[in-house]
């Protein structure tokens, strides 16, 4: 560990502290570029709550408090400290940036691994790649590619870590050009459960890279990405919001843009939210160009506003315009339904389900439900012709509905964890009934999934194949003592 924390632990000790003994074998055998630390002041070195600062999540219902927390500083580091925590049989939970809402997937009660020293940025022009540390956020990556002229496909709202998004697959404004962020990983940097450290391509070891394509945290803790950049100038769009009054208009705008857009250059994110007693839409609109085309968004902007910011910008600067830290704090939960397409009916049964949620979970310290409508090209899994973990099956081009409920209350988590799930239910059974056959069974997304979807529902037919990468790379399970979706 670090000399300064040393010295503290010293210091403490002297006193007549005490530690978990996992953790001060840890601290033992970490280097310098790394360091232990304990809940309250133990964890404060410098005026910096650290051990705070490291178990933090975006929704308070993701924060669990941890023996201590560990910020390793290298990939050796990692290695170590999974030996360690393999021989102890310890639960231990691994943070990018801490952005999950299910509940265990990024915390624990045990040891807490926060990733956040691993912080590179190192653009290659020569081979137009980027390799990008698993404990940034998107905005730190794109705020370092911008000088560059250059990006990646990575997340679309502000606050959002690499790792998490990568790992469960990637939705991006710029799928309808490039497709997923894992079709772009050219290679991970990966810590086995064993503690080697390998570099993961397609070459080297093509059922690990498929498995790591959308297979979450089973198979070690990874380190790096080094992912493909594009070039990229200056976009257009930003944040509109709309108020009850104009949700008709709205919804139609929704459901015209999900069916005759065609240029992959254009995205929207329509959000239908329930706050202080009243429905409404935050529409994020976005075009990979510093203007659009005629028609395309025209009918978004005809439509009276409550707010409006749209304009000529960076793409990092449209990512900051977005709401996603407004529910920040609260407790919260995320669910998802594979649709096929954003038909009227159904975006209007989408605000249904807003207005009811909303007016019935109010009672149990509901802040804030909302529904996010994101519609993309059909062509959005054709970008990659190998086979990755999500999606199982690329010949069906699903669309992910992320469902998000926010609240005050602890005692309330079932009532709104049972809410979201019955909702969920009830779009499905909508979107069933006007024909979308090809969802029974579909795959949902990783990323937005509720913490007891079966893996069955995720994976599909890839199990068999991840399960048998799992017993390879991991024969002692110890990705098994970190929570997630488990194959």
């Amino acid at each position: 560990m670090a000399l300064h924390s040393f010295l503290f632990v010293l210091s403490l000790a002297a006193l007549g502290w005490s530690f978990p003994q996992v953790c001060e074998t840890i601290a033992d055998a970490i280097s310098d570029s790394s360091d232990v630390y304990y809940p309250g002041l133990l964890g404060t070195i410098l005026g910096i709550n650290h051990y705070e600062s490291d178990i933090h999540h975006w929704a308070s219902s993701s924060s669990q408090w941890s023996l201590c927390s560990v910020q390793p500083g290298s990939a050796e580091d990692v290695g170590i400290i999974l030996g360690i925590l393999a021989s102890n049989r310890t639960a231990f939970a691994v943070k990018g940036g801490g952005h999950a809402s299910n509940p265990g997937f990024s915390s624990t009660k045990g040891v807490h691994i926060a990733m956040s020293r691993f912080s590179e940025v190192t653009y290659d022009a020569a081979s137009q790649t980027v390799v990008v540390g698993a404990g940034l956020i998107w905005d730190d990556v794109y705020s370092a590619l911008e000088p560059y002229n250059v990006n990646v496909v990575g997340g679309r709202v502000t606050g959002v870590g690499v790792a998490g998004f990568t790992l469960g697959g990637g939705y991006s404004w710029l799928t309808n050009q490039r497709g997923l962020t894992i079709d772009t990983v050219i290679a991970f940097e990966l810590v086995k459960p064993d503690g080697n450290i390998v570099n993961v391509t397609q070459n080297s070891d093509p059922d690990l890279f498929f498995a790591l394509k959308g297979g979450l945290n089973n198979f070690g803790i990874v380190t790096k990405f080094t992912l493909q950049t594009f070039p990229q100038g200056m976009v257009w769009g930003g944040l509109i919001t709309y108020t009850f009054g104009q949700l008709d208009e709205v919804n139609a705008a929704a459901a015209r843009f999900s069916s005759q857009v065609t240029d992959p250059k254009a995205g929207i994110i329509t959000t239908y939210n329930f706050l202080l007693g009243q429905p409404g839409v935050s529409q994020i609109l976005f075009y990979d160009a510093p203007t659009p085309p005629d028609g395309i968004f025209d009918d978004f902007l005809a439509i009276p506003h409550f707010t409006k910011d749209i304009d000529t910008r960076s793409f990092l600067s449209l990512v900051l315009a977005s709401p996603a830290n407004t529910t920040q704090g609260t407790r919260g939960v995320f669910h998802t339904v594979p649709l096929l397409a954003y038909t009227p009916t159904l975006i209007d049964a989408i605000l249904n389900e807003t207005k009811f949620w909303g007016s019935q979970l109010s009672w149990a310290s509901g802040l804030f439900i909302s529904y996010d409508v994101e519609p993309f090209l059909p062509t959005l899994f054709s970008f990659n012709t190998e086979a990755t973990a999500y999606p199982p099956s690329r010949s069906v081009p699903l669309l992910p509905l992320n469902l998000y409920y926010a609240w005050a209350a602890k005692a309330a988590d079932d009532a709104f964890h049972d809410a979201i799930r019955k909702s969920a239910e009830q779009i499905y059974n909508v979107a069933l009934s006007e024909g979308q056959q090809d969802i029974v069974g579909a795959a949902l997304y990783p990323n937005y999934a509720i913490f007891d979807t079966p893996v069955e529902r995720i994976y599909g037919s890839n199990l068999d194949l991840m399960r048998k990468v799992k017993a390879a790379v991991d024969p002692d399970n110890v990705m098994g003592l970190a929570g997630g979706f488990k194959v």
